[in-house]
C-alpha cells in the first residue's frame, strides 16, 4: 500500500478543503480518466482496492497512473479511551482529494474497457466519479 517514505512531523492538523481542485484537474498522462465530484479525504486502502480493480479488468493491457498520493497521516486514539493525553498515534494514510482532481488515468485500450475499468475502480471509492477522455476535453476547449 502507498505510504511515504518519511515525513518531516509524525502527526498533522486535519485541516479544511474549501473550493475545487486547481492542481491536478487535467489529463495528463494518459487518454481516459476518473475525476472526483466531490470532497473527501480517500485512505491508502481505498487507492490500492481501485487500482486492483483496475489491473483485473485491462487485464494488464494498457498503463496505469494513479495521480493522487495518501501523504496524510490520520492519527486515532484507542477505543474506550478518556478525553485528553494528547493527540492519538498515526493509524493510516488519507489523499486529500477535492472535486475536479484527476483520480487515475489510463491509456493503452480502448474507451470501452478503459470506461467499464474506470466504473469499477470508482466503484471502490466512497465518492462520486466521474469518467472523463482526453479527446472530449479537446474538442471541447
Amino acid at each position: 500500500m502507498l505510504s511515504p517514505k518519511r515525513i518531516k512531523y509524525r502527526k498533522v492538523q486535519r485541516g479544511n478543503m474549501p473550493g475545487n481542485a486547481t492542481r491536478g484537474n487535467s489529463v495528463v498522462f494518459g487518454d481516459f480518466a476518473l475525476v472526483a465530484m466531490d470532497r473527501m479525504w480517500i485512505t491508502n486502502r481505498q487507492i490500492e482496492a481501485a487500482r486492483i480493480a483496475l489491473n483485473r479488468h485491462i487485464k494488464r493491457g494498457g498503463k496505469i497512473w494513479i495521480r493522487i498520493f495518501p501523504d496524510k497521516p490520520y492519527t486515532k486514539k484507542p477505543a474506550e479511551t478518556r478525553m485528553g493525553k494528547g493527540k492519538g498515534a498515526p493509524e493510516y494514510w488519507v489523499a486529500v482529494v477535492k472535486p475536479g482532481t484527476v483520480m487515475f488515468e489510463l491509456g493503452g485500450v480502448d474507451r470501452a474497457i478503459a470506461e467499464d475499468a474506470m466504473t469499477l475502480a470508482g466503484a471502490k471509492l466512497p465518492i462520486k466519479t466521474r469518467f472523463v477522455a482526453r479527446a472530449d476535453l479537446e474538442l471541447g476547449a
